[in-house]
């Protein structure tokens, strides 16, 4: 978690039709690897009604290399910023199952699940993802917002093509484009479908 304060996050999204070529150009303008490639499968966590998600917040429990909650408040740049800024407050557990039996016994229901794999780096002061997700793949910078705008026009990337929802929210837009009859987003879902978040994006 990177941002402008304790507790904040401050991102961009930009959807990379090219991976591979990406992370060569990533590399070539300084990147350095922090982080392998990685699998993570991520459940997002609500009430019955989704209380949280009408509210855009966020609970969700994350398996990679360790085991994360993660709580996600509402999007604070309310026309401040450029970039996506959430508080955002995570604890690593050791125990998978055991956080979500806690969180069914709070009262929460697993609500959906999404899948990525991720490889991170690090170019100057700001974290770069390179993030491979079922429906196409994406670059997430993270860090100070003037740090990561000099970071995408380093990388080439045209800022009026930023993307500042998240994937879950993509995903939802994706479903009502196709009438997908699934929610969850992974790999085993899109495997046979010839659709891509491009479909939505202008």
């Amino acid at each position: 978690m990177a941002g402008s304060s304790d507790n904040l996050e401050v991102e961009v999204k930009f959807w990379v039709a090219d991976l591979a070529t990406f992370r060569e150009t990533l590399l070539a303008a300084g990147g350095r690897p922090v982080r392998p490639r990685v699998y993570e499968r991520n459940v997002r966590y609500d009430t019955g009604n989704d209380r949280l998600l009408q509210r855009d917040e966020l609970l969700r429990l994350r398996q990679d290399t360790a085991v994360t909650l993660t709580f996600k408040g509402v999007d604070q740049s309310a026309g401040q910023s450029e970039a996506k800024v959430r508080e955002e407050i995570e604890i690593e557990v050791d125990d998978f199952d055991r956080a979500a039996a806690i969180l069914r016994r709070l009262g929460f229901e697993r609500r959906q699940v999404y899948e990525k794999y991720r490889e991170t780096f690090r170019l100057g002061e700001v974290e770069a993802v390179l993030d491979e997700m079922p429906f196409g793949n994406f670059v997430e910078l993270e860090g100070e917002e003037d740090a990561i705008k000099a970071a995408a026009a380093r990388l080439d990337l045209a800022w009026n093509r930023r993307i500042v929802t998240n994937y879950l929210e993509l995903m939802a837009r994706l479903k009502a484009h196709h009438s997908l009859p699934f929610d969850d987003l992974t790999f085993a879902n899109f495997k046979d479908l010839s659709v891509s978040v491009a479909d939505i994006l202008s």
